[in-house]
């Protein structure tokens, strides 16, 4: 199959007025054709109809030619390497092309932000260099890449059994529904391996507009995290692996839906600008803290570093309605008089603030109490009048002033979210770290887990029972978990190569009850279900061959490769002679990482209008389960 490029060029050097004598495109000749709107140049074109689709369009019958796309296009191709933007080689804030020294808009433009990264990672150590997808361009390979998927190795994970006196589940009443063509349902939890750009357009098909909450956790672009990318962009390859999936996640939240991103100050700056373009700006809701740590690390070079940040987004702010966080300590309210309304606390009569209520207060035991100096009461004299009379003033002894009764009754069943998640609150990092560990034997199995206790108040803040949540950057499955306990239903997707050892295992433990974590506050026993499965790759077997082939077989594993109908027609000219290129004085490695760059990861997982195709060898069991997933969408 022919990408955009070639078909263009083929059919400009059937012309001989753009054909060199060495058969090279001449192409300011062609550039100037555009930019003059040569007759001979737009006839030419139309002869072609996918040209014609690509840079033409029919407004009511007429066809309109893009003359700034098609230049644009014949620009970009030597613009990077297998990599084509529009974009300028540079990050800043601009509007329309130009910086925002020449505009009153503000826009976040980098390079490649036309571009769709599909971010293939598996492995914390791995290093990808990867082909960015213009979105005009490679337009049929987006789609064909996030196209719905097939699913396989499904299994359900349900705890069974009865609970004793403890409350406590036995772990061998797990219970698993493994290779019985189970079906998905509509209440079913869901935790998906693969890459996390085609599973959330995978789940669109299902979900979209449907999901309450999404939070995620993504990597940093520290250069010590896992967005290990092989790029001299690495700044704006992470902002385009960003934005690809922030663009679906937005599709997939209900209109009174929110998203919470957790980020350092890295990306910050930039990715709320990102944000403010993806979710626009009226619908930012507020950069909030999370205290990480509390001690001091006196090492540090420049500050002590005790925080990260939540960017908070709203889809449609005047939809959204935010909870109360639960009130958790109210030993501060009394009832010293008896007061058959119940506990009160005392709340100065005078105040800070200037109201015009100038009036003396006469005390039941006669004494006379002007205003403070330089301060005022807080009620009229009207107001304080009828407080007296519906005893709701506290006299105090001797000369002291007054005070006014407020009731915990009358206060709001919550306390307004703060933009700080203090350290007490949740526990900071320690407490993510401590869970994980108590859970897998005092081992240290993860990087930095988020505490169940942040996950906690986001779900009290932004959800209720039963709303759908999401993470697309599950980890360790500290959203899952604390989902679970929560009585939200979740989506988690991993594409990391743990997720059996580590995520899977940690939410098995959760059904049996586990009391580490947000447990006794949530008053969790175990219980539930959840539905595991994997994104269906076409072509694991033949990189498995690749990296376990020797000097002798080598070369017969290419042969298959280049015979392979459903590779090669995803590979240019250039892409198989590059590979043919000096390949017998290749190392061994190099010849892999050659070959392993020919079946490109992005063509690997099987569409699910495919799963017929006897080709892809799905079975019944996973074709059972992928229709019942896509029913009725």
């Amino acid at each position: 199959m022919k990408n955009i490029f070639d078909t263009v060029a083929d059919l400009l050097l059937t012309n001989n007025k753009y054909k060199a004598e060495d058969g090279k495109l001449l192409k300011a000749v062609v550039y100037s054709d555009v930019m003059a709107m040569s007759d001979d140049l737009l006839t030419l074109l139309l002869s072609n109809e996918d040209v014609k689709e690509t840079f033409f369009k029919d407004v009511q019958g007429t066809l309109v030619f893009d003359k700034q796309k098609f230049a644009w296009f014949m620009e970009s191709k030597e613009f990077l390497p297998d990599s084509y933007t529009s974009y300028t080689n540079k990050i800043g804030l601009t509007h329309n092309g130009n910086f925002i020294s020449q505009t009153n808009d503000v826009v976040l433009d980098f390079p490649y932000k036309d571009c769709v990264l599909e971010g293939g990672q598996d492995k914390d150590d791995q290093k990808r260099s990867e082909i960015f997808y213009n979105e005009t361009i490679a337009s049929d390979e987006i789609s064909r890449m996030l196209a719905p998927k097939v699913f396989t190795n499904a299994k359900r994970y349900t705890a069974v059994g009865e609970k004793d006196l403890t409350g406590e589940l036995d772990p061998d009443t797990i219970h698993v529904e493994e290779k019985t063509g189970i079906t998905f349902n509509d209440d079913d939890n869901l935790i998906i391996k693969g890459n996390n750009l085609i599973a959330l357009a995978s789940i669109l098909k299902r979900y979209e507009g449907k999901v309450k909450c999404i939070y995620i956790d993504p990597p940093y672009n520290t250069q010590n995290d896992s967005f290990n990318y092989n790029d001299s962009f690495n700044h704006s390859t992470w902002l385009t692996f960003m934005k690809n999936r922030l663009e679906l996640a937005r599709k997939l939240l209900r209109e009174d839906g929110s998203i919470f991103v957790q980020c350092d100050d890295n990306e910050q700056a930039y990715l709320k600008v990102l944000m403010d373009g993806i979710f626009g700006r009226d619908n930012f809701v507020c950069c909030a803290i999370f205290e990480k740590v509390k001690i001091r690390k006196n090492s540090a070079k420049y500050f002590s570093e005790s925080h990260e940040y939540v960017l908070i987004f709203s889809k449609k702010k005047l939809l959204w309605n935010r909870n109360l966080l639960p009130r958790k300590d109210t030993s501060n309210y009394k009832n010293p008089d008896n007061d058959p309304r119940g506990v009160w606390i005392p709340v100065p009569i005078h105040a800070n603030h200037f109201y015009e209520a100038n009036y003396k207060i006469v005390k039941p035991n006669g004494v006379v109490l002007e205003r403070p100096k330089n301060q005022s009461w807080r009620l009229s004299e009207e107001n304080f009048k009828r407080h007296v009379n519906e005893n709701r003033i506290w006299w105090g002894n001797g000369n002291s002033y007054p005070m006014i009764k407020k009731f915990l009754s009358e206060v709001q069943n919550g306390l307004v979210p703060r933009t700080i998640f203090y350290y007490e609150e949740t526990g900071g990092g320690p407490a993510g770290d401590k869970a994980l560990k108590d859970l897998f034997n005092g081992k240290k199995v993860f990087d930095n887990p988020k505490p169940e206790g942040l996950l906690e108040m986001i779900f009290q803040i932004a959800t209720n029972p039963s709303d759908l949540v999401l993470d697309f950057h599950l980890g360790s499955g500290t959203t899952a978990a604390v989902a679970h306990k929560m009585g939200r239903r979740y989506i988690g997707v991993e594409q990391m190569d743990y997720i059996q050892d580590i995520t899977v295992e940690r939410l098995k433990k959760v059904l049996e009850g586990e009391q580490g974590g947000i447990s006794k506050a949530q008053n969790w026993h175990g219980g539930g279900s959840f539905v595991y499965c994997e994104l269906k790759e076409d072509a694991n077997t033949l990189i498995t061959t690749i990296q376990n082939a020797t000097e002798d077989t080598i070369e017969s594993v290419k042969a298959a490769i280049y015979a392979d109908e459903r590779i090669v027609p995803y590979l240019t000219k250039q892409e198989l002679a590059d590979a043919d290129k000096d390949f017998e004085n290749l190392t061994l490695e190099e010849k892999k990482q050659v070959l392993i760059k020919l079946v490109d990861k992005n063509k690997l997982y099987v569409n699910a209008s495919d799963m017929d195709d006897e080709s892809y060898h799905v079975s019944d069991d996973d074709k059972k389960f992928t229709k019942s997933f896509y029913k009725g969408v």
